[in-house]
């Protein structure tokens, strides 16, 4: 059911999003020069998208990568520093300065001299690696060099020891992504289906047939123009989405989906496109573009193939437009190959079709006719547009802390919306370009009694229900007229809130509906952990953060996790987007930007968390202790309840040692 409303409402959320990944391999090899003189040669292999940094960054950078060689016995000395190769030095989008780094394979070389035979040399590197949005923690891995080929040897790269928790979290974490990018790909199918249905593609089939026709002379030449066709259409959307991808890039598009002004400009243009979706006008690129690709089309060939397939994205722009443009948005905001599994996807969907009846035109017989089943397609899509747009008013007012749109607001929008296109697909409402309906059809009936349905689910969501199905798009239970839901003063019914836990300490507040304890200052929450002598889990997290919200929303209630949250440690939750400004006596220097001040609040956690933990993207987690030192590696996003109390109760144990 879950996949069902989702791929319904054609979007997969925003979300600033980080993985606990293991981007580098590391292996060794030696190189003997003479009987006393060897080079140790350290090979780091790096995955597509990471970066590994040199061993010489500028103050305030990231981690440089360091070797130590283990020479506890005496046994060899070293002759000069570890060399490197030539690396790329550009403006980090990460650290926002100027950084040597390193990508794919990549060799460093020691040389050194021994003073006795010996068999091998032990020895580490601690290292750090960024991709365009995120990255890892400093991390140590162990090196062996083997001098005597015919010693004894473990393997030739031992990783540090780990507990079996954390390897279950990076194992579940990199399914994670996996699965992040088969979504993308899933639900932008889904798209591209809906869009072929539309009234500015679907009628585009007998053209497309008739072109495909008078150019193939045979089944052969056709089937090969068919799949050259096909092809053609997939490349000029990837090319969009290529194209996306390297001008803005991942992380600029990531800052832009808590930036106000471009939530609230996405706002105003999926309305325009809904109302245009809806019937008011159409929206048209000027007919000079259509006619002077359609002419490049009549010159046949493998050019005139191209430009027909550049014909079909130009002329059906009214339609797919806003679905592209939103799809675009919303996968380029995940960052790395998304924008472009996104658009593969989308193409994939109308490509096969389009291909499969060039190929076989006798197939064409066997398509429905157009007719106003094409306009009530548009119709709909035009209702789900106008949904998604006040997704992303939401951000702007979260971001804000406008209370303007709070969740029963934002509930009742959608049940109105997807209401009204209940009633729409019952024929009790007509639009401007729709048919005469005699009848409903089996299909438009099944339709709008699971769109009835998922109207139906939503109403609970006005009394404080969590509506799990749609966690990542209303705004979090908190941000609520009444966060106990309407008339209910606290889960469990009987005390109060203030009874329950009597006077909240300075600076924190309850989360509701579970009343957890938390701090959104971090000097208040570090002294009253202190005071009741509990560690403390730090939540980098954002209002306009998704992943944060299915967080907070599926993993969080869960009764092992829920009760070390309320019980066991202290929570402190920084929100990064927070655009509220910093009091006059907080405002200082940038460290990542020199010269620049810090203005607001959610400037000054983003900074602290880049940093002091070398990442950059939410949701977060670290567990400290009164020092202020890690207990435990971070984690990010981890839909996986029981992993994530692993990791909590590693915390609390490493808390007590």
């Amino acid at each position: 059911m879950k996949h069902i409303l989702f791929a319904l409402l054609f979007t997969i959320s925003i979300s600033a999003f980080s993985q606990i990944l293991d981007p580098v391999k590391w292996s060794t090899s030696v190189e003997k020069v003479s009987d006393t003189e060897y080079k140790l040669i350290s090979i780091a292999d790096v995955e597509t998208s990471w970066h590994l940094y040199s061993q010489f960054v500028p103050e305030n950078g990231p981690i440089p990568t360091t070797f130590i060689y283990d020479n506890s016995e005496g046994t060899f000395t070293l002759d000069g520093n570890t060399l490197e190769g030539e690396g790329h030095v550009i403006d980090d989008p990460v650290f926002e300065m100027e950084i040597k780094f390193f990508e794919g394979r990549t060799e460093f070389v020691q040389h050194i001299k021994v003073a006795s035979a010996i068999d091998k040399i032990d020895g580490f590197v601690e290292y750090m690696v960024c991709d365009d949005t995120q990255c890892m923690p400093p991390t140590e891995v162990e090196l062996e060099f083997i001098l005597n080929e015919n010693a004894t040897s473990a393997s030739a790269v031992a990783e540090k020891t780990e507990v079996v928790s954390e390897k279950q979290i990076e194992k579940k974490e990199a399914s994670a992504s996996k699965k992040g990018l088969w979504s993308i790909f899933f639900i932008a199918f889904l798209s591209g289906f809906a869009a072929l249905l539309t009234p500015c593609v679907f009628p585009m089939i007998p053209m497309t047939v008739s072109f495909f026709t008078k150019q193939s002379k045979n089944k052969a030449a056709g089937i090969k123009n068919a799949i050259i066709y096909g092809v053609s259409i997939i490349v000029i959307y990837v090319l969009l989405g290529t194209a996306v991808t390297g001008i803005f890039g991942a992380s600029a598009l990531n800052a832009l989906s808590t930036n106000v002004w471009f939530n609230v400009v996405f706002f105003v243009l999926l309305v325009v496109f809904a109302v245009s979706f809806l019937g008011a006008f159409e929206i048209v690129l000027p007919n000079s573009w259509a006619n002077k690709v359609d002419s490049q089309a009549d010159r046949g060939g493998l050019v005139g193939i191209f430009f027909m397939a550049l014909a079909l994205a130009i002329v059906s722009f009214s339609c797919t437009g806003p679905i592209v443009g939103t799809l675009l948005v919303e996968s380029a905001s995940k960052g790395g190959i998304a924008p472009i599994i996104g658009m593969f996807g989308f193409s994939l969907a109308i490509a096969l079709p389009f291909a499969l009846f060039a190929a076989f035109p006798g197939w064409l017989n066997s398509l429905p006719k157009s007719g106003g089943w094409l306009n009530t397609v548009k119709v709909v899509l035009g209702f789900l547009e106008l949904a998604l747009a006040f997704k992303f008013l939401s951000n702007a007012d979260l971001v804000l802390q406008l209370h303007v749109l709070e969740r029963e607001v934002f509930i009742a929008i959608w049940i109105a919306i997807f209401g009204t296109l209940a009633l729409y697909l019952f024929g009790k409402i007509q639009l401007p370009h729709d048919s005469p309906l005699a009848h409903i059809s089996v299909g438009r009936l099944s339709l709008g009694l699971i769109v009835l349905s998922f109207t139906i689910y939503m109403i609970p969501g006005l009394w404080g229900a969590p509506l799990n199905l749609i966690s990542a798009f209303p705004p979090p239970l908190e941000y609520s007229e009444s966060p106990y839901g309407v008339g209910f003063s606290k889960l469990g019914g009987g005390a109060t809130t203030s009874e329950a836990h009597g006077d909240l300490p300075e600076g924190a507040h309850l989360l509701a509906p579970h009343d957890i304890l938390a701090f959104n200052d971090y000097d208040k929450g570090v002294a009253y952990a202190k005071e009741v002598g509990k560690p403390i889990m730090l939540d980098f997290t954002g209002w306009a953060c998704v992943n944060c919200r299915k967080m907070e929303q599926n993993v969080w209630p869960e009764p092992g996790v829920l009760s070390i949250l309320k019980n066991d440690v202290v929570l402190i939750s920084l929100y990064v987007d927070d655009k509220r400004p910093l009091e006059e006596d907080e405002v200082v220097e940038s460290q990542l930007k020199p010269g620049k001040k810090l203005k607001y609040i959610g400037q000054k956690w983003s900074e602290m968390q880049t940093i002091k933990y070398k990442a950059n993207s939410q949701p977060f987690y670290v567990i400290i202790d009164h020092s202020e030192e890690k207990l435990v590696e971070p984690v990010a996003y981890l839909p996986d309840a029981e992993l994530y109390q692993d990791w909590l109760e590693q915390g609390i144990q490493e808390f007590k040692k």
